[in-house]
């Protein structure tokens, strides 16, 4: 699943990711995976599990923005800008 840190207790070492109309997911910091907390409103991507008091997140990894150009990947002109700040293919 997918989804936005809607708080984080770096103290207490848990939080909660939304999940839309449905009760809050609780996620808790020995499920993050190469990361040692979360900020609200960063995007996660993450297991859902049932638990006794609700919905629990496991392997829970930072979901990074990827600035690629998306046409780019062939012949080394994905990510090569013309002048002007434009991307190489693209008409404007």
């Amino acid at each position: 699943m997918q989804s936005v840190v809607k708080k984080w207790f770096k103290d207490k070492n848990f939080g909660f990711i939304e999940n839309g109309a449905g009760p809050d997911i609780l996620v808790r910091k020995p499920d993050l995976v190469n990361c040692a907390f979360l900020r609200v409103g960063a995007t996660v991507e993450f297991e859902c599990h049932p638990d006794k008091k609700g919905l629990v997140a496991k392997q829970v990894k930072l979901k990074r923005e990827q600035q690629n150009d998306r046409q780019g990947g062939q012949g080394g002109y994905g990510g090569n800008r013309s002048s002007g700040g434009h991307y190489f293919g693209v008409m404007t």
